[in-house]
């Protein structure tokens, strides 16, 4: 079972910003999880809300600030300093700095509050760019989101996101053409995983933290949990 590192390693570090992904890969994580929204000037930022409010010390719509504007704030003051100042990172940035390792990236395609034009063509633009195609992994809530980038390239790894009980998930998944589900843990149970397995579908459950609940996702069979605290899923499977 692979660990990846929910917005890095947001339990312990400012949440995607690039001090949490580089301790998410420091420990030891197969992987990263980040969410991506789009700028006024259409740069592709990396932020988990619509808003920066909850996570930076200003105020506003992602899709209403400029790349300049949300550059310029500070994604740690919640850490009290503890951090120093951490910006709002790039797309680009992220990945340029992950191509450089053997890491896999999940991106998450933030469109399903409000759907950003050409969203899912610039970030395929980018992969290519980077020559990250083997190593990304793009998701999303909004599973039209997902259709979109499977009808520019069927070749990139794509996986549904999904928080609540649905039925046979494999078929749905199957039907779409996914290569995954990434489901809240708490839908989880055997039937799932296993049908999923059967049909060659990586299971990745988010969000999970408990050492228990990483056991049993274990056990039933998981490909990889996503966590916000990555140094505990890698000890965890030290010690199995």
């Amino acid at each position: 079972m692979e660990i990846f590192g929910h917005r890095g390693a947001a339990g312990t570090f400012p949440e995607n910003t690039m001090i949490s992904f580089q301790e998410a890969a420091r420990v030891g994580a197969n992987g990263i999880e980040l969410d991506v929204h789009m700028s006024k000037d259409d740069e592709l930022i990396v932020i988990h809300d619509e808003t920066v409010d909850r996570t930076s010390n200003a105020k506003g719509f992602v899709r209403d600030l400029t790349y300049d504007q949300i550059r310029k704030m500070d994604a740690s003051y919640k850490f009290k300093k503890k951090y120093g100042v951490c910006p709002i990172p790039t797309l680009n940035e992220v990945l340029e700095w992950a191509a450089e390792l053997p890491l896999k990236v999940n991106i998450e395609l933030k469109n399903n509050v409000f759907e950003y034009p050409y969203l899912e063509m610039k970030v395929i633009d980018l992969i290519y760019k980077l020559n990250m195609k083997e190593n990304v992994i793009l998701s999303s809530f909004n599973h039209n989101s997902i259709m979109r980038v499977l009808s520019l390239d069927s070749t990139i790894e794509t996986a549904i996101l999904y928080s609540w009980q649905m039925f046979e998930p494999w078929n749905y998944a199957k039907h779409l053409s996914v290569k995954g589900l990434h489901p809240n843990y708490r839908t989880l149970n055997d039937i799932v995983v296993q049908a999923a397995r059967s049909e060659q579908l990586a299971v990745r459950p988010y969000t999970v933290n408990d050492a228990e609940v990483m056991k049993k996702m274990r056990d039933l069979g998981c490909d990889a949990v996503i966590t916000d605290y990555p140094e505990r899923g890698v000890k965890l499977l030290k010690s199995h």
